[in-house]
């Protein structure tokens, strides 16, 4: 093979590798719990971002949790956790994968971690963690309460999917997605 032949098949090879497999990936679910893509955001410079969607599974990350949500962890552990998307709370997920309607023996334990950051409503606002999580593409919308705030739970979602959770607590907002799997 010639020299020009080689390019070429370094060529393909190349463009192979930059790409992936597997399906495209589905467009996020919106705070209304409906799908596509999160509105553009204003960048520092006032110009218009396209948000690029993603899998709601993608959020998910083994790695050790943000610096402020190591209590009671050893530094570097690994744990599955999302971060909601204003970076306030962090739901580390020790029911991992998390599953809709989950065999006896076995739960959704979630433990909620608030960031430190000043309360705004701290002495108004009442203290429980109050989740209200709509299903993707759906109607279909839960409320489900942790006494006492963030912490330990067992949040459990009647169907499999990506559900979109809007998170209050202490005069405080997050929101973030999790995936239920199919029980």
């Amino acid at each position: 093979m010639g020299a020009r032949g080689k390019l070429c098949v370094a060529s393909v090879l190349l463009l192979a590798g930059c790409t992936t497999a597997g399906p495209p990936a589905a467009p996020e679910a919106g705070p209304t719990g409906g799908s596509g893509a999160a509105a553009p955001e204003a960048g520092p410079t006032g110009a218009s971002a396209a948000a690029v969607p993603t899998r709601c599974a993608d959020r998910v990350v083994v790695a050790p949790l943000p610096e402020w949500a190591r209590a009671g962890f050893s530094g570097d552990a690994l744990i599955a956790h999302v971060l909601g998307d204003r970076g306030d709370i962090v739901a580390a997920l020790f029911g991992h994968p998390l599953t809709a309607n989950r065999g006896e023996g076995s739960s959704n334990k979630i433990l909620w971690v608030a960031s430190p950051a000043a309360t705004p409503d701290a002495g108004t606002a009442p203290a429980d963690l109050e989740i209200t999580a709509t299903l993707a593409g759906t109607d279909t919308t839960v409320v489900r309460k942790v006494a006492g705030g963030p912490g330990p739970s067992i949040v459990d979602l009647p169907r499999a999917g990506c559900w979109r959770l809007v998170l209050r607590w202490s005069g405080r907002t997050d929101t973030m997605d999790l995936v239920y799997a199919a029980g």
